[in-house]
């Protein structure tokens, strides 16, 4: 057994993507392939998750009430929005779907940094470097993405509504 040294970014990013999976098996090196990420950093992450409570001990299903509470109440914290200049991007947070369609375009348009974005704005680091490049192809991570980014930097109102489309899709997730 590793000791367990805090959590990793990526580590959410697995977590959300085994979401996206719902009940369909899923192996080490097809997370690891469609994260762009080593089968070792998908183990360590999934150790990492496991002794945080947020996958059950099988490894293959995520607690979503646990997962719920620390993406509400606990992200923000440990994986603080670095802001940064204006810059092409791929659309963030309440700049994005499902927040954006809640929340009337303000003057702060968020993105990720990307070479292939389409939009302008502030930029936020992403949770981890891969992620504008892993969503082109996933939608349905990239919708929890942003919510997670809602989280991490809404204010109160985006902050609401990035709850309710968080619980919407925990609901469609299962009785975990």
């Amino acid at each position: 057994m590793r000791k367990h040294n805090g959590m990793r970014p990526q580590d959410i990013v697995i977590l959300l993507k085994i979401m996206t999976f719902r009940d369909k098996a899923w192996a080490f090196s097809e997370m690891a392939d469609s994260l762009q990420l080593s089968e070792a950093e998908v183990s360590f992450a999934m150790e990492r998750n496991k002794t945080a409570g947020l996958v059950n001990p099988a490894k293959k299903q995520v607690y979503k009430l646990a997962l719920r509470e620390f993406l509400i109440y606990g992200v923000k914290y440990v994986f603080p929005p670095q802001v940064g200049h204006p810059a092409r991007g791929i659309a963030t947070a309440h700049s994005a779907f499902p927040v954006n369609q809640h929340v009337a375009d303000g003057d702060e348009t968020y993105v990720w940094p990307y070479y292939k974005g389409t939009r302008k704005g502030n930029t936020i680091v992403p949770l981890y470097d891969k992620i504008p490049k892993i969503v082109e192809n996933n939608p349905e991570l990239y919708e929890y993405l942003v919510i997670i980014d809602s989280l991490r930097i809404g204010r109160r109102r985006e902050i609401e509504f990035a709850i309710k489309e968080l619980d919407k899709r925990l609901n469609e997730y299962g009785d975990n």
